[in-house]
């Protein structure tokens, strides 16, 4: 990997930071985008620890400014003179029951969540097409094929990305360029915390859904989630991997869940859900 180049979007923390250092472990060199420079101490603090320093450069990037990105991805190209991988992770989670969300709020899920993703993708392809080689692998959840509650917006992006990724994939496959989605479970990353935008109305004590979020987030800060690390490394084995699946589940909750839909009738699900987050 001494001569490869990846990008990662979203690397100030989380996926993205650990994605990075574990990329640059394994030999890549890494331009890890992040929209707020102030924030980089994270990443370059793990990477000297991890003896990687080297091999990480950081850069500015908002991934809903659209107009930015092709000049982001070519500036990287003529710099490195190749791209070999694109780990487009930046996102967060806009939070609430569906009906308390205002349309601009879930404007704006999908202009990070998705449209940033649709456009750096875009961005990347001249170079990998030019290659004929590149992977670009898709930080998904499994929010992206099963329905969350409260966080419908964010589900929504998601599924979007799900059925865009795998359409793309048909339709690069033969040029030898791999698109990859990895659907992570429930880890410990500010995704829950920082990463995560309370929609405006689903605060106000006149929401009809306040108690049942109430019961609902005591619940959920009682769930476990695991290491994100463990999401990080296979991201990088994805990348090293001359021919990946399409699609990586992560976490065992994750697998659970898509299994009890796939099994269960749908009217079992529901009152599983309801039940266990005490929504009834």
């Amino acid at each position: 990997m001494a001569n490869k180049i990846a990008i990662v979007t979203g690397a100030s923390s989380g996926f993205g930071l650990l994605t990075s250092v574990e990329l640059a472990k394994a030999g890549f060199r890494v331009v890890g985008a992040m929209r707020d420079l102030a924030r980089r101490e994270g990443l370059d603090r793990a990477a000297a620890v991890a003896g990687v320093a080297s091999r990480v450069e950081v850069r500015q990037l908002d991934v809903t400014s659209f107009e930015a990105i092709p000049g982001f991805v070519d500036a990287v190209v003529r710099d490195y003179e190749r791209l070999d991988v694109l780990v487009n992770n930046a996102g967060f989670a806009v939070a609430g029951f569906a009906e308390d969300i205002r349309l601009e709020e879930l404007r704006y899920q999908f202009e990070t969540n998705f449209f940033g993703v649709v456009a750096m993708s875009k961005a990347a392809l001249a170079t990998m097409r030019r290659q004929r080689s590149g992977h670009i692998i898709q930080v998904s959840s499994i929010g992206g094929l099963i329905g969350s509650v409260s966080v419908s917006s964010y589900s929504a992006s998601k599924h979007a990305l799900e059925g865009w990724s795998e359409s793309l994939r048909l339709e690069i496959n033969a040029l030898g360029i791999k698109v990859v989605l990895v659907e992570p479970g429930a880890f410990a990353t500010d995704i829950w915390t920082r990463g995560a935008v309370m929609g405006k109305d689903a605060t106000q004590p006149s929401s009809p859904n306040r108690q049942r979020s109430l019961r609902m987030r005591e619940r959920i800060g009682t769930l476990p989630k695991r290491d994100p690390i463990e999401v990080a490394r296979v991201i990088a084995r994805i990348a090293q991997n001359p021919n990946p699946r399409l699609r990586y589940l992560v976490g065992r909750d994750a697998k659970l869940q898509l299994a009890l839909k796939r099994i269960l009738p749908w009217k079992w699900n529901e009152k599983i859900v309801a039940n266990f987050l005490k929504i009834d």
